[in-house]
C-alpha cells in the first residue's frame, strides 16, 4: 500500500481535482484505492456524491478502528472507496496536538486499512499544521499543485523551506503544473524557471485549465468519467501513469 497525499498550503490550485481524478484514474487501472477526505469543506466527498459520517469525530477517527472503517463508503466506480469528511474534521489540529506521539497518528489510524487497498490518496485541508505534518511524515508521495504564477511559486519554496527545516523527506515532495494556460507568457516562463530549479522535483506532466474541470461541481463525478476525451481528462491519466512510475503498489 502507497500513501499519496494531494496537498498545498495554497487554495485555489487544483489540489481536490486532482485527488478525485487521480483516485479515479487508479482505480480504473485496476488498483484498489481509497480516497479520505480530510478537508472538512468535503469538496471530494462531493464530487462522488457520498455523505458525510456524522458519527467520525475526531476522536472516533483516530481511535476507534471500527468506527473508521465503518465510515468507508463504495463509490459509484470499481475499486474506488471513499472516507467522507464532515465538519468535525476542522477540529483536528486542536485534537491532535493533545495525544502523544501527535506527529504519527493519522499514519496509525490508516493502519487499519492497509491491507485492503494499493493506494490511499490524502486530500488535505490547504494549511501547515499538526495534521499537515502527521500527512508529510505517513505520506510516500506529496504530490503538490502549482499553477505557473509568481505567488505558487513562492508557496512551493515555502513548503519545500518547511521540509528542509523540520527534517521531513525532501524527496517525498514532488510538484506538478496545474491549471496551465499555454497562451499565457508567464506559465511558459515560470514552468521553464521552476523545472530548471528544482530538477528532478517536478512531474512531467502538467494539467491544463479546461471549463470541464469546473463543470465537475455540476456533474458531481471525476472530469475522467464525464469527458474522458477531453484535455484535462487525459493530462489526468498521464500524470496517473506518471505516478504509478514514481510511487508504484505494493
Amino acid at each position: 500500500m502507497k500513501i499519496i497525499a494531494c496537498y498545498s498550503n495554497k487554495g485555489g490550485v487544483g489540489k481536490t481535482a486532482v485527488a478525485v481524478n487521480l483516485a479515479y484514474a487508479l482505480a480504473a487501472d485496476g488498483s484498489r484505492v481509497l480516497l479520505c477526505d480530510l478537508d472538512p469543506q468535503g469538496a471530494s466527498s462531493f464530487y462522488f456524491r457520498i455523505k458525510p459520517s456524522k458519527k467520525l469525530t475526531d476522536t472516533a477517527f483516530f481511535k476507534d478502528v471500527k468506527k473508521f472503517t465503518d465510515a468507508i463508503r463504495g463509490s459509484d466506480y470499481e475499486n474506488l472507496d471513499i472516507l467522507p469528511a464532515n465538519m468535525d474534521f476542522r477540529e483536528f489540529d486542536i485534537f491532535l496536538s493533545r495525544m502523544r506521539n501527535s506527529r504519527s497518528r493519522l499514519k496509525k489510524a490508516l493502519k487499519a486499512v492497509e491491507k485492503d487497498y494499493d493506494y490511499i490518496l490524502l486530500d488535505c485541508p490547504p494549511s501547515i499544521s499538526v495534521l499537515s505534518e502527521n500527512v508529510f511524515r505517513c505520506s510516500d508521495l506529496v504530490l503538490v499543485p502549482v499553477i505557473p504564477t509568481t505567488l505558487s511559486q513562492r508557496t512551493f519554496e515555502q513548503l519545500l523551506d518547511f521540509f528542509k527545516d523540520n527534517k521531513l523527506q525532501t524527496q517525498k515532495l514532488r510538484g506538478f503544473f496545474s491549471m496551465v494556460q499555454s497562451v499565457k507568457k508567464l506559465h511558459g516562463e515560470t514552468m521553464t524557471e521552476m523545472t530548471s530549479t528544482h530538477k528532478k522535483r517536478f512531474l512531467k506532466t502538467p494539467i491544463p485549465f479546461s471549463s470541464d474541470v469546473e463543470r465537475m461541481g455540476v456533474q458531481r463525478a471525476p472530469v475522467v468519467a464525464s469527458a474522458p476525451n477531453c484535455s484535462a481528462s487525459k493530462a489526468y491519466r498521464a500524470l496517473a501513469a506518471e505516478i504509478k512510475g514514481v510511487c508504484p503498489d505494493s
